[in-house]
């Protein structure tokens, strides 16, 4: 190994921003994707010990700890009638990792050019798993192992099946880094590029939120409603023939689209066969919210509530994928989650934090929101409410939710320039911290 190359290496290893990035990079792994938080859950605590009032100079992170504060209430609040309490308690107190990581993101990321840096390391992972999808789906073999009967599966594996909403989720890190280096025809190449690996995963939740995130693009290359009218035409042209193309040429596209098109049949359960039963799971949950309408069943115990509230020849009821004696895992839909497993309460405490959260985003410059672009973006994106869903109070979804919700903040109140040290502690290999100009 040259003697630059050790450097480099070394460089990125010592950057504060490596912890976060390796969340990301990481996520195909499971649990894996936690050694990130842990390392920003150190660089946090080294931050405080050498500066008790951190916070009183940093917008951003006072920002995202109400918004954690909100969660995180909503959650605790459910315990004392959870289903399952000790199980609830945990998880609850798995969510206090989220406050000192989004802390030490908000500082890690105070300058303008690290912003930059870590949506443009993103960004390359992201592509990095599209292409590999590419692979998948013309080899039938990825770096995930082989695809799937039905949809391909990319780096995740078939025993996996996220890369479709982590592909459309992460999708603006990756056309806003073309569309910055390529211009206008990089970003339409970078959208045909995710496209292909997005509609063969197979979740037709990801196609609306990629969807939505195209929307945001158009509209910031149209500017004008007739403009923004043609780039949507123009893109449901594209989307059609790709569609077509797929349907002609992949077994897996084929039996997707005939469960969705199976909603155009004149039969009760069309609707429900081509939603792959979520009627069936909505109606158990309006009764399960109705039993419990002040803070719910309980984060993380609507596996165990479903089946008391959903009728005997329920097909989730004995399916075991989400363990013996339970039912569906979620509501697959982040109202639904939020009102099931948290209640009215739970959900007043969400809307104060979205209020918030949009009162932040207009307080800001126009710059501001320029910087945050690709991030408001994904996360617009991920929270779609006419969408379904993964579970936000998850171990493995809610760690992303929260990797986007921390660097949305941290982009909103990046406030020092390029070229003035930021005083942050950086975690050596040896174990031994120090604090460096970053």
């Amino acid at each position: 190994m040259t003697v630059s190359l050790r450097a480099r290496l070394g460089a990125v290893l010592r950057s504060p921003l490596t912890p976060i990035w390796l969340v990301v990079f990481l996520l195909p792994f499971g649990r894996a994707s936690e050694l990130g938080t842990l390392l920003c859950l150190l660089g946090a605590i080294i931050l405080f010990v050498r500066d008790r009032h951190a916070l009183a100079g940093h917008a951003g992170a006072r920002l995202l700890l109400w918004l954690w504060a909100a969660y995180f209430l909503a959650a605790l609040i459910s315990v004392p009638d959870a289903i399952e309490p000790v199980r609830s308690g945990s998880s609850v107190a798995a969510y206090l990792r989220f406050a000192p990581f989004g802390v030490y993101v908000c500082f890690a990321v105070r300058r303008e050019s690290r912003l930059r840096a870590l949506c443009l390391a993103t960004a390359v992972v992201v592509a990095l798993w599209a292409l590999d999808a590419w692979v998948q789906a013309f080899t039938g073999y990825s770096l995930g192992g082989p695809a799937q009967a039905q949809r391909i599966s990319g780096i995740f594996g078939a025993g996996d099946l996220k890369l479709g909403p982590v592909l459309a989720s992460l999708s603006p890190f990756v056309l806003w880094a073309v569309r910055r280096r390529l211009g206008r025809t990089g970003l339409i190449a970078a959208m045909l590029f995710l496209l292909g690996p997005i509609l063969l995963a197979g979740s037709r939740a990801a196609w609306i939120t990629y969807g939505v995130a195209l929307l945001a693009f158009f509209w910031m290359e149209a500017r004008r409603p007739l403009r923004f009218a043609g780039w949507i035409v123009a893109a449901c042209v594209v989307v059609a023939v790709a569609m077509g193309v797929a349907w002609k040429t992949s077994a897996r596209f084929d039996a997707r689209m005939d469960r969705t098109l199976s909603a155009l049949r004149d039969n009760p359960h069309a609707w429900n066969h081509a939603l792959s039963g979520r009627l069936d799971i909505w109606r158990v949950t309006a009764r399960m919210v109705a039993a419990h309408p002040v803070n719910g069943v309980g984060v993380r115990d609507y596996r165990y509530a479903y089946p008391a509230y959903a009728p005997p020849d329920d097909h989730f009821l004995g399916a075991e994928s989400c363990g013996p004696g339970t039912g569906a895992c979620h509501p697959h839909q982040i109202v639904l989650e939020v009102l099931s497993d948290t209640g009215a309460i739970g959900l007043a405490l969400w809307l104060a934090a979205l209020a918030l959260a949009l009162r932040a985003w207009r307080s800001v410059g126009a710059d501001a929101r320029r910087r945050a672009f690709p991030v408001t973006v994904a996360l617009a994106a991920t929270l779609f409410p006419l969408n379904t869903h993964l579970a936000f109070y998850s171990a493995w979804w809610g760690l992303l939710f929260w990797w986007l919700l921390a660097l949305w903040c941290a982009a909103l109140h990046v406030d020092v320039p390029d070229s003035a040290p930021v005083r942050l502690p950086r975690i050596h290999r040896r174990g031994r911290s120090d604090v460096h100009g970053a």
